[in-house]
This record gives structure tokens, sequence and C-alpha cells, in this order.
């Protein structure tokens, strides 16, 4: 079994679904006592926040390449960040380690393509949601049609995260919106709608939406568990 090294604390609260996660899929491949073999190093997220909130995107990977070299001294053998908006930083973290990094988006586009669709909705944070390092990915790289929503959705879409859901908050009028926000999507033509951010799956599940539903958070972590296994 390989070592999977977490970077984790965007937030700590989706961190803590991919630790469990990992090693429910680990136990339901191996059975018995297993568990997964991994190391995690946990940011302060307030840190981060304020590199993202005021562009400072070089600070923010120097951090995550910090935390990414003491994740590799301790013994992993591949790398999964624990949350999709620092994929902005991505090229930067595998520069500054020897190690390999399983990025959130190819592993959500593989499991979208084994799908069959063609057309998805996009939520996440504004960066996310706007900024070409994650939707461009998905269009250049997987060949999707990728589908955000209007203003003032994004706004709504991005407070609740950082407002509630990084917070552990739960309200239902913000699942209600949320729901709404994803109706007007597929009424545009999405097939099936990515929860482009970590925390998302607190609030939204399977359940909530008529469409298929890929949760980033349990994609990256099961497929952790295939690498780790392989």
């Amino acid at each position: 079994m390989k070592a999977i090294g977490l970077i984790g604390g965007m937030s700590w609260e989706s961190s803590l679904q991919y630790y469990r996660l990992i090693n429910e899929a680990t136990k339901q491949r191996l059975g018995g006592l297993h568990s997964a073999r991994c190391v995690m190093y946990s940011v302060d997220f307030a840190e981060i926040e304020e590199y993202q909130r005021s562009d400072r995107w070089d600070d923010a990977a120097r951090a995550l390449a910090i935390a990414a070299r003491r994740v590799e001294a301790a013994g992993a053998d591949f790398l999964v960040l624990c949350t999709n908006t620092m994929h902005r930083v991505a090229g930067e973290i595998e520069a500054a380690v020897r190690i390999p990094l399983l990025h959130i988006a190819d592993a959500t586009a593989e499991v979208i393509r084994a799908a069959d669709l063609s057309t998805i909705g996009l939520l996440g944070t504004r960066y996310t949601m706007e900024q070409e390092f994650y939707r461009g990915r998905f269009v250049d790289k997987h060949g999707l049609n990728v589908l955000t929503p209007d203003e003032p959705d994004r706004t709504t879409v991005h407070n609740v995260i950082y407002q509630e859901l990084v917070l552990g908050t739960i309200y239902p009028e913000s699942k209600e919106a949320y729901r709404r926000i994803i109706n007007d999507l597929i009424s545009k033509g999405a097939e099936g709608v990515i929860l482009g951010c970590t925390e998302i799956p607190l609030l939204i599940t399977q359940d909530d939406v008529p469409v298929p539903v890929f949760d980033t958070t349990r994609i990256h972590a099961e497929q952790a568990v295939e690498r780790a296994l392989a």
C-alpha cells in the first residue's frame, strides 16, 4: 500500500471528510482491520484565505509548496490537495516535490466522462467558477462544456462557502438557494453538476438534485485509494 500525502485545512471541515472517506474506501477494498497509510499536513486556513482575497497567489503557492515538501519528507508516495480552489497553484506544488500530485479536476473529469456526459454545471468558490485554472482544465484537457451560474448567483454560492460551510454551519435556506441555482443550470443544459468545492457536499447531496452530482471530495478520496492500492 502506497502512503497518501494529504495537504489539508482548507477547510478542516472538508479535510475531515477526506480522512473518513479514504479510510472507509480502504476498509471496503481490503476488509478486516485495514486502514489507509497516509500523512496529513494541515494549514491555517485563515492565512490561505487572506492570500486568496488579496490576490497573493504567489504567497499561497509558497505556503503550499512548503506543506508539500513536509508531506513528502514524512514519507508520502503521492500528493492529494484537499481543496478545489487551491489547485490554482497546483503547478507550483508539483514543481516543489519529486512525488506526483493527483489532480482533483482530472479525477472528477474521469468519472464524468465514464458517465457519458458532455455538458456539466459547476459550483464552487468564485475563483473556481471564474478562473481558467479549473474550469479551463475540464474544457481544454477533457473536452467538457462547463456551465456556471450567472450573477448574483455566483456571489451567493461563494458567500455560502466562506461564511457558512467552512465554519461547519448549515442553513436550510442556503440549501434551497443552491437547489434553485442548480435547477437553473439544468434548465440551461447541464446534464450533471460538479460540487467543485470540498465543503459543498456538507450542504448538497445526490438526493437534492435530479441529475447526477459529482462530489469532488468523494471522487478525489476514492481515486487516492485506488492509486494507493494499485
